[in-house]
Order: structure tokens, then C-alpha cells, then sequence
């Protein structure tokens, strides 16, 4: 069994114009959807073996406040350059090359190319996966090279302004 966790990075700040776009930091919303999200996940009983994250300043500090709810290592993030400007392939080629000792893959990165993902990977016909918006999507495989091929027998999609039910 494989679990897929895909976290689009929390609200980023356009404060500071002349700021490249990759060190674009975390706004207030941000600093404060990713630990609730966090905790949310955390509630559930979420696990991650290994958590990626893109490079870009705002993904690295979504992952960070993610890794801290979930008692993963923040030094134990796996940075990875690919998933900024990334398309959807892309990340998808990144998931599959995990290695098979990886259950419970948590990947964190940018829109569109994550909303695009969400609808190849799964039927839930997702509109837009807002800024920390989690999608978690279980396969009965045995390797990440597999999910692309199977429909998720286990699907949850949450983002800071979905109300519980």
C-alpha cells in the first residue's frame, strides 16, 4: 500500500515586488494555514516516510511547519529543485523514481501543475487545489512506478477554508 500526500505551499507574499519569485516568503495567512493544516493532518493519524519539497522559499516553509505537526525532522526534508516550474509530468516523474521502501510519500509544490496531477491521478474533478490545499490518495501498489496506471482505492481532499463536516 502507497499513500500520496500533495500539499500546494500555503498563501505567499507579493509584499516585496522586487523579490525573485522563488524567495517569494509565506504572508500571515500562510504562517498560519500551514501549522493549522498541519495539525489537521496530525489529527488524522497522517505518518510520512519521506516528505520532498520544492525548492522555492514559500513550499519550503509550508513543509516545514507540515514537518513540525507531524514530528518529521525538518533536516530530513528532501529538497528537490524539479518541482519548481514543474508540470505535472514532472512531479509525477519525481513520485515515481521514490524508492519502494517509501509507504507514505508526502510531496509538497505549486499549482497549476498540482491541480492538473490531482485530476490525472484520481476522479475527483478538482477545480483548483487552493494554496495549502492536501490531497491524500491510496494505492494498492507495491511501487511508485505503478499509481499513475491504478485509481486510488482511498482518497481525501482538505484546505484551510473547508469547514468539517
Amino acid at each position: 500500500m502507497k499513500t500520496l500526500t500533495l500539499v500546494r505551499h500555503a498563501k505567499s507574499s507579493w509584499k516585496d515586488r522586487g523579490l525573485p519569485d522563488h524567495e517569494r516568503p509565506l504572508n500571515k495567512r500562510g504562517k498560519r494555514d500551514a501549522p493549522m493544516m498541519g495539525e489537521r493532518l496530525a489529527d488524522r493519524g497522517v505518518e510520512v516516510d519521506l516528505l520532498i519539497s520544492s525548492s522555492a522559499a514559500r513550499a519550503l516553509a509550508t513543509a516545514e511547519a507540515l514537518a513540525a505537526a507531524l514530528d518529521y525532522g525538518w533536516d530530513e526534508i528532501a529538497v528537490e529543485e524539479r518541482l519548481y516550474a514543474a508540470d505535472a509530468a514532472e512531479v509525477l516523474e519525481v513520485i515515481e523514481e521514490q524508492d519502494d521502501w517509501v509507504d507514505r510519500l508526502m510531496v509538497v509544490g505549486h499549482n497549476p501543475e498540482l491541480t492538473v496531477l490531482a485530476n490525472q491521478l484520481s476522479a475527483l474533478d478538482i477545480e483548483n487545489v487552493p494554496t495549502c490545499g492536501v490531497l491524500e490518495l491510496e494505492y494498492d501498489v507495491e511501487s511508485w512506478g505503478e499509481i499513475a496506471d491504478r485509481e486510488p482505492v482511498g482518497a481525501w481532499f482538505d484546505y484551510p477554508k473547508k469547514r468539517p463536516r
